[in-house]
């Protein structure tokens, strides 16, 4: 489909950037020997630069105006022109703000060295921060996962959440489908444009991503309901540099390519941008089922078998069905033997989605 493919404005213009430093002091001893952390705001022109500025001005003349976790207490702002010659960032924002074509998102970027967790931070603060907004961090210490599980954010994966809105609460759920295949999206493209040896990541219903059947990353999406609108706080954990738990992208290029060039965590965050914006787009103004055969190409189900275990007059009966897609609700859409067509709701209690599943008929 043609109107997938986004066509990337590369603005000569260098990006207006401003720097603010928070620094939040840890309640916790072995936290604390680590030193205070820092996060560090960016704008992307002259209008994102305003906001921020703005934004200074908020969180260093009101308390407590920036939330942050238990662990993090107390707040300082400064802005760029207090930035001293210690100041090393270890993300490249020239090249991120260079490759970002996006007009609503990650314009504003809130980095920091070590954070409990960006998905707290812009949740936390979601009124406070322009929508759009993105936080990153290099390292997580509190990282979060779907149904409170722990992830694990060693240095070398790309850590980021962010803000957005939606009217629509019936699409709401498939939002997370989105913004997984804006991921693998944005790592195609950017191997297209890099002549690398393609990498074959696929979605794992309902929310992960794998790579030569090892995961290695994940989407977090929770949301709270105003004014009519759901304020969603998005996020994204991909292993790009760090082998460990599993194995990360660079990692299987070189396997594939010794000594190619490697995937930045800075391009792939601006590629994310670029073709999650064009994605969202469409998602809203014409539904998620024109991107669902693209879905269902990038991900790992088409014709999975599913054994169905039920409790029928205190037996337990197994049957086995098989995924056919998603139904309009983003649940699993599957057929038993005889054609009969079932939804597949996780029950949850199960870790893994594809144990314990609950059918419901579709007539």
């Amino acid at each position: 489909m043609n109107n997938l493919h986004l066509h990337r404005r590369r603005s000569h213009i260098k990006a207006a950037t401003v720097a603010a430093f928070i620094h939040l002091h840890r309640r916790r001893s072995h936290i604390k020997a680590m030193g205070s952390t820092l996060l560090v705001l960016f704008a992307k022109s002259t209008e994102e630069l305003k906001l921020a500025q703005s934004l200074k001005l908020k969180f260093e003349n009101t308390n407590d105006t920036l939330k942050v976790s238990e662990e993090e207490k107390e707040v300082k702002v400064q802005l760029g022109s207090d930035v001293g010659p210690d100041c090393q960032v270890n993300f490249g924002v020239g090249l991120y703000m260079d490759s970002l074509a996006a007009t609503r998102f990650g314009r504003l970027l809130l980095w920091s060295p070590r954070l409990s967790s960006t998905h707290d931070l812009v949740s936390k603060n979601f009124h406070e921060l322009p929508l759009g907004t993105v936080c990153i961090t290099d390292i997580q210490f509190k990282g979060r996962g779907r149904s409170k599980n722990v992830w694990d954010s060693p240095l070398g994966c790309l850590l980021f959440s962010f803000t957005l809105q939606m009217e629509d609460g019936g699409k709401l759920p498939l939002l997370q489908y989105v913004i997984s295949l804006a991921v693998t999206e944005a790592i195609k493209q950017l191997w297209q444009d890099k002549g690398l040896p393609q990498l074959d990541v696929r979605i794992k219903w309902p929310n992960d991503l794998y790579l030569e059947g090892l995961k290695v990353g994940g989407i977090l999406c929770t949301s709270s309901y105003q004014s009519k609108f759901f304020n969603v706080s998005a996020g994204v954990g991909l292993n790009v540099d760090n082998e460990k738990p599993t194995t990360c992208l660079n990692a299987v290029l070189e396997k594939m390519r010794p000594n190619c060039s490697k995937l930045t965590r800075e391009e792939i965050l601006a590629s994310f941008f670029n073709k999650f914006e064009e994605l969202f787009d469409i998602f809203l103004n014409e539904g998620f089922n024109v991107l669902e055969d693209l879905y269902c190409k990038t991900w790992l189900h088409s014709g999975q078998k599913v054994v169905i275990e039920e409790k029928i007059d205190g037996r337990s009966i197994q049957s086995e069905v098989t995924i056919k897609g998603l139904t309009s609700s983003g649940y699993l859409l599957a057929t038993d033997e005889q054609k009969n067509s079932y939804e597949l709701n996780p029950d949850g209690n199960s870790f893994d989605f594809f144990k314990g599943l609950v059918r419901r008929k579709l007539e």
